[in-house]
């Protein structure tokens, strides 16, 4: 095959951001992506999924429904040690008890959920990155599933996924590849929340640290795949 050939086929063989989330679509379905019953019980499970299940986040929100304490007030009241008693079941709960304390202290300062609404994408985000404890992913997702913001989360998944594909190196900073993907699908927080949730059921079910290619609806365009079933 000739030089031009392979650069053909290789460009066919290489999916677009939107065929990958047309095709994830069709393999798993709608998310319903994120869960939770406010604005604010959803900023509560962003910061409490870090480094856990999503199981142990639900345990975790449903001690601080069962002490009435799911408010920002009453998480800053809360006594410390009771705080992180009722965060236990999400680990790292000391650390995530002061997170999230941090987080309700600001939004208390800041006149609550339906003022943080009111301001725009970008200083919404840029005011929630500020907060210690928060940090670019914990924000998006924020801002994008608490308060509907076309903005992308780019997640551990995101980089394992694409980086198997070939379509990034994965080592990019955590800017050059949102703008990636919000510059090629245009602003659209709904289809960003989808997709999002999308890749995480694919990096949980089958693209995991150990991938599953036998199971994978990409296993025929993904160079990753016939290189780990060698």
């Amino acid at each position: 095959m000739t030089s031009s050939r392979r650069k053909k086929a290789s460009r066919r063989t290489s999916p677009s951001l939107r065929a990958v989330y047309q095709r994830l679509l069709r393999t798993y379905g709608a998310q319903h992506w994120w869960p939770g019953d406010s604005r604010f019980e959803i900023m509560v499970g962003a910061v409490l999924t870090q480094n856990t299940a999503w199981t142990n986040v639900e345990r975790a929100i449903a001690n601080l429904k069962h002490a009435r304490a799911l408010t920002p007030e009453a998480i800053v009241r809360a006594p410390p040690r009771r705080l992180a008693q009722w965060l236990k079941p999400s680990g790292y709960f000391n650390v995530k008890a002061k997170r999230l304390r941090n987080m309700c202290q600001w939004m208390v300062e800041q006149g609550g959920v339906g003022a943080l609404a009111r301001r725009n994408t970008h200083d919404l985000r840029a005011a929630l990155i500020a907060v210690h404890g928060i940090g670019p992913e914990t924000a998006d997702d924020i801002a994008l599933y608490a308060f509907d913001r076309p903005v992308f989360v780019i997640d551990a998944y995101t980089r394992r996924f694409f980086a198997r594909l070939g379509m990034i190196k994965g080592d990019e900073g955590y800017e050059t590849l949102r703008h990636m993907f919000e510059d090629d699908l245009g602003a659209d927080a709904q289809v960003f929340n989808e997709y999002h949730a999308l890749i995480v059921r694919h990096g949980k079910d089958v693209c995991r640290m150990r991938p599953r290619c036998d199971a994978c609806r990409f296993a025929g365009i993904c160079p990753a795949a016939s290189t780990s079933q060698r």
